[in-house]
């Protein structure tokens, strides 16, 4: 053959310089410099443009054009580099492909952020560039930044106007965008922007909704669903190819009941081959197959996923399968051969099969060389690395790897994508084509049925993008006279107004209407400086005079008065002006401002003049405060919620009775009103006044209950079939089903549906009533039977509330039937009450003054307990309301002791035993404080801490001169003699021992605290006291001669000054010096050991032994006990 291909591959390492290798097969030529930039191993590359599974489709395409007679006496020489899809390597290879190699080209890189790079320095050097691959995003599809640039691959602006074509070609309007941002979120990104871009360059379509879906768990996927039910049903998605999103989106959709015939996804992708989702190796899994493995899910994903189709560009393959295998198969051989050598490294099977976009690079460099060839015939070949020159030659079309490729004026490629959907059998099935050239795209479909599309839905319909009944089901369309009657009614009043304006009598008359009209409207529109809050002086002494009065029990004329009332979420109280009166009202919060037309306006007004007994009034709202306000009458005696869980009010079965009757009333006036009907009535909308009559509240407002979110406990009261539709503004027969159930809250004396003591919350209840059934929820009318209850008041309780609209008593039924329960009796309410009260009154003074017994009684424990945790004075200061100041006490004794080695001692037992323990052990101490002046206190600061710490002050807050010392050290000798008979009960052979540390010296006194008050102690004082405690022995021996016994006790450890006031100012005490000691804070301290009374023992080591003394260690403790009763007394 006449000319040869010359190819010389330069590999970039991590070297400084690149390995070279040149091959020559032909004679030498005018020589072509190709630059390559490659992905090496970055994640999925193997797969998609991998070196080892791409390269040498340059290499074929160099023979295609030498088999086409193109480029004839011209050689193609190239230089390989890699940049590991990093956008700061590409730019650097970029910058040395140009300078250092000298090439004439660079086809590359892969990827996004890297082209950028590259486009970026290629623009720079205007030197000729042509990406490929996984190359789409819409940036770089910007001719008037990139102008020397080509790009085979589809740009993600492409996908927009097909799924636009899509739309168009089925006719859908309107559509809901959902997509996702987990592993790649430049992607769905970009793919939103360029959808809103091509919807509002066309205008023809609505993007009705879109949701960024970030919570990728079932729940959130479900949640998102939610949220798009009541938008669209026709829901494009984007996600992250590969990774089970899809899956996982569409049993999420099956859960929530969302894969009916009405719902079309449409799953889109500028890298994906539809429905099945590549493998490294070779090999697709379908997606509706988890990549681990199969599992139960399988056939309800793959059912949902037939309810979808699919956009995508096949991964550049086009429609050439077959030619594409064998393409494929050539690239992975010719990768072990000549100039590449990829022998070991290209080994395994992860390299078996050609990657996917290598057809592109394929058609990069057939490209390229079909334009050289141009530029040669054309005589302009010295301009051919001018890229400016170059472009102008580049647009052509001609059958590639890639499918067919038509490059436009711009260099960049006009894709073709193409339309998938799953047949019977779950096969991708090819069902149209669409090519997309800058904003337009042509729909080709490969069906002569359109039907086979809809195979999946009943009828092989086409689904609508707008239900005939609407998103909420509630758009069916309009009978003839609610279709025009708006109309009707706006041609009579242009009628009349024409006739009206004929004379000016009619003029003054419609004048005279309107300021009538806006003189009703300021009656229900309640300026907010008219509304009052109550004077916080006046509510304190009033809330105060309340909680002295309510120290017995409540009674059946327990009431409340506004000034008594605090704010809560959802409503406000207030005083409002009346000219020169206030009325106490209460007003409802309202989060939204509904616009209020002249019809709701009229509404108002109508609804301002509802009047009946058992109606609360409804005053008006108030629009210009902070927010919206309804404002109603205030009712004294709370809502019937509130008096069903009191406990303490009285009710008999006449009581039940009126209440029953009255809601009864109310509901039969509203029923016959313009109101028309409740929609949610509770028992926290039954108010009872100060007469004991219940008034309906909350009625009537149903355009702002309907905008407002509730509560789950709120919603128990309402029907099943109004949960069903979420009809917030209710039925006739919502109402009645409301009836009953407040009907059984009174009879039961529980809340409603006792969820008191029910397990399930309030969310369940809900569901199971929504669900219905045999088993569908309903209160259980167990109620006291010391209460006489008519059986038939039962059976229409029941009736009430039964699962059928159809079945239930009508209101006038319910107040037909209640007459003849009751028609002996004609007295009313209050009335009754009156007589219950005469009966309550005269066992009511004997009650009292039981009560105050009890609260004498309990008031003397009380005061024993509390003096016995702060002395008695500071104790009755706080009592009074008094402060107790700081106090400074110039010279106390402090006490410190500690059980040595309770550690140990409590591991040995259980947390009862170590509290009997310390009980037993404390009562002791107790015992000989009490024969001492001085004030206690334990040191027990947490439960789960075991308390072995004992503090001591004595000379405060009495202050005894120097008494205190001597105290302190006949305390401190009493406690270890007691501890010589005490024994742990379940540990007979251990034995407490005492650590003991005394000190002398200045001291803070004061409470700290309001809710606990503590009795604390401050000063350094109370630190070396600590210290000496801390620095003290365990026992020492003493043995007592006359008894030629041994016995143990613990060391009493004294500091310099306690030591001094205790042998010096008092006397009758022996010492000994330990010697000095460094102590922690102090320094070095000489202190001493406590021995005893000038009487008593005189301790002794093992090494020596005191003289005895003629009595017995229980004399003397007895004398001890005396001497410290002789002080006291003194």
């Amino acid at each position: 053959m006449k000319h040869f291909m010359f190819l010389v591959l330069f590999l970039v390492t991590t070297i400084p310089s690149p390995t070279h290798l040149q091959v020559a097969t032909g004679t030498t030529g005018n020589i072509i410099r190709v630059g390559f930039i490659h992905c090496r191993d970055y994640q999925s590359a193997p797969i998609t443009v991998g070196y080892r599974t791409s390269a040498s489709a340059a290499s074929i395409a160099v023979d295609r054009l030498k088999r086409e007679g193109l480029m004839v006496g011209w050689e193609f020489n190239f230089t390989i580099v890699f940049d590991d899809c990093v956008e700061s390597e590409a730019a650097g290879m970029t910058v040395d492909l140009i300078e250092k190699h000298n090439v004439d080209v660079i086809i590359g890189p892969t990827m996004n952020q890297p082209t950028l790079a590259a486009f970026i320095v290629s623009n720079y050097y205007n030197r000729p560039i042509i990406s490929w691959g996984l190359v789409n995003a819409a940036q770089l599809d910007d001719y008037e930044r990139f102008p020397n640039a080509g790009i085979m691959s589809a740009g993600q602006r492409s996908l927009g106007v097909a799924i636009r074509a899509v739309l168009t070609e089925y006719g859908w309007n309107q559509f809901v965008f959902a997509y996702f941002t987990e592993e790649d979120a430049e992607k769905c990104v970009t793919m939103r922007n360029d959808l809103q871009q091509v919807v509002s360059y066309f205008g023809d379509i609505i993007l009705a909704y879109s949701i960024q879906v970030t919570d990728i768990s079932n729940e959130g996927m479900i949640s998102a669903l939610r949220k798009i039910q009541s938008r669209g049903r026709i829901i494009v998605t984007c996600m992250k190819d590969g990774i089970g999103l899809r899956r996982k989106w569409v049993l999420a959709a099956e859960e929530a009941g969302m894969i009916g015939d009405e719902y079309v996804y449409i799953f889109s992708d500028i890298k994906s081959k539809g429905y099945y989702v590549p493998i490294l190796g070779g090999g697709e899994r379908p997606a509706w197959i988890p990549s681990s493995g199969s599992d139960e899910n399988d056939t309800r994903a793959l059912k949902a996923f037939k309810k979808s189709i699919f956009v995508c560009d096949m991964m550049g393959q086009g429609s050439i399968a077959t030619n594409y295998t064998v393409f494929g198969t050539e690239v992975v051989a010719r990768m072990k051969e000549a100039p590449y050598y990829c022998t070991d490294d290209c080994e395994g099977k992860n390299y078996s099969v050609a990657a996917t976009y290598s057809g592109q690079l394929h058609d990069a460099v057939y490209a390229y060389g079909v334009a050289l060839d141009k530029m040669a015939k054309a005589g302009q070949m010295v301009n051919y690395r001018n890229a400016s020159a170059f472009m102008r030659y580049f647009p052509q079309s001609f059958v590639g790897m890639s499918g067919n490729v038509n490059i436009n004026e711009k260099g960049t490629r006009n894709p073709t994508l193409f339309l998938l959907s799953l047949d019977e059998n779950g096969n991708n099935t090819l069902r149209a084509t669409i090519y997309v050239e800058n904003m337009s795209a042509t729909f080709s479909p490969l069906y002569s049925d359109e039907g086979v599309m809809w195979s999946s839905r009943k009828g092989n319909v086409r689904p609508n993008d707008v239900p005939e009944c609407g998103f909420t089901g509630t758009g069916c369309p309009k009978s003839f006279v609610e279709e025009y009657l708006i109309w009707v009614i706006v041609a009579v009043v242009v009628l009349f107004l024409a006739v009206l304006a004929a004379g000016s009598g009619i003029y003054f008359s419609i004048k005279t209407r309107r300021q009538e009209i806006e003189r009703l409207n300021q009656l229900w529109q309640i300026p907010f400086i008219h509304l009052h809050q109550i004077n916080s002086k006046q509510k304190g002494k009033g809330e105060h005079s309340v909680r002295s009065l309510q120290s017995g029990t409540s009674t059946l004329s327990s009431r409340t008065t506004v000034s008594f009332k605090t704010e809560t979420r959802n409503f406000l109280f207030f005083s409002l002006q009346r000219e020169s009166d206030y009325e106490p009202v209460v007003a409802k919060k309202h989060a939204y401002r509904p616009r209020l037309d002249d019809e709701k306006c009229a509404f108002m007004r109508s609804l301002r003049t509802l009047d009946h007994d058992n109606l609360n009034r409804f005053i008006g709202l108030c629009l210009d405060g902070p927010q919206m306000l309804s404002v109603w009458r205030f009712c004294s005696r709370g809502s019937m919620a509130d008096v069903i869980l009191k406990a303490t009010i009285q009710m008999d079965n006449f009581f039940i009775y009126s209440l029953i009757k009255d809601i009864v009333h109310g509901l039969v006036f509203l029923h016959s009103s313009i109101v028309g009907c409740h929609g949610m009535l509770t028992s926290k909308c039954c108010l009872i006044d100060d007469r004991w009559q219940v008034k309906i509240s909350n009625y009537g407002l149903k355009d702002l209950r309907s905008i407002e979110m509730y509560e789950k406990k709120d919603l128990l009261w309402s029907a099943p079939e109004l949960l069903r539709a979420e009809d917030i503004k209710g039925t006739k027969e919502g109402d009645v089903y409301s009836l009953g159930i407040i009907c059984a809250e009174l009879i039961t004396r529980k809340g409603v549906f006792n969820m008191e003591d029910r397990k399930e919350d309030p969310e369940e209840i809900i569901y199971l009533l929504k669900k219905g059934g045999m088993k569908s929820p309903r209160p259980d009318l167990d109620y006291d039977h010391t209460i006489e209850i008519n059986p038939a008041l039962l059976h229409l309780i029941r009736d009430c509330y039964t699962e059928r609209p159809s079945e239930r008593p009508s209101i006038e039924t319910v107040r037909s039937q209640l007459r003849g329960m009751n028609s002996s009796r004609n007295d009313n309410l209050m009335d009754h009450v009156f007589n219950m009260l005469e009966s309550y009154a005269s066992s009511l003074e004997e009650e009292v003054s039981e009560r105050t017994k009890e609260l004498v009684e309990e008031k003397k424990k009380s005061d024993v307990l509390l003096y016995r945790m702060l002395p008695k004075t500071v104790a009755d200061k706080l009592k009074l309301g008094q402060t107790v100041e700081p106090e400074t006490f110039e010279q106390v004794t402090i006490f410190f002791s500690d059980v040595v080695q309770f550690t140990t001692l409590a591991s040995k037992c259980t947390p009862l035993q170590v509290v009997n323990l310390l009980n037993d052990l404390y009562t002791i101490f107790d015992g000989i404080i009490e024969r001492h002046d001085v004030y206690k206190k334990f040191l027990i600061f947490q439960v789960e801490t075991i308390g072995d710490g004992y503090l001591c002050v004595s000379g405060l807050p009495h202050r005894n001169g120097n008494e205190h010392v001597r105290q302190i050290a006949l305390m401190s000798l009493a406690f270890l003699s007691s501890l010589e008979f005490f024994r742990v009960p379940h540990l007979p052979s251990e034995r407490i021992n005492l650590r003991i540390g005394m000190n002398c010296g200045s001291v803070v006194a004061g409470v700290v605290g309001l809710t606990m008050p503590r009795f604390c102690l401050f000063g350094d004082a109370v630190n070396t006291a600590s210290r000496m405690e801390s620095n003290g022995k365990r026992r020492v021996s003493i043995k007592v001669f006359y008894l030629n016994h041994v016995i143990s006790a613990g060391k009493i450890h004294l500091s310099a000054e306690a030591n001094r006031l205790l042998t010096e100012t008092v006397g009758g005490f022996v010492t000994e010096s330990r010697g000095e000691v460094i102590i922690k804070g102090k320094g070095v301290m000489e202190t001493f050991w406590l021995i005893g009374p000038n009487s008593g023992i005189r301790p002794t080591s093992t090494k020596k032994i005191v003289k005895p003394k003629k009595f017995q260690m229980e004399e003397l403790h007895r004398q001890e006990t005396l001497k410290s009763d002789d002080v006291l007394s003194d």
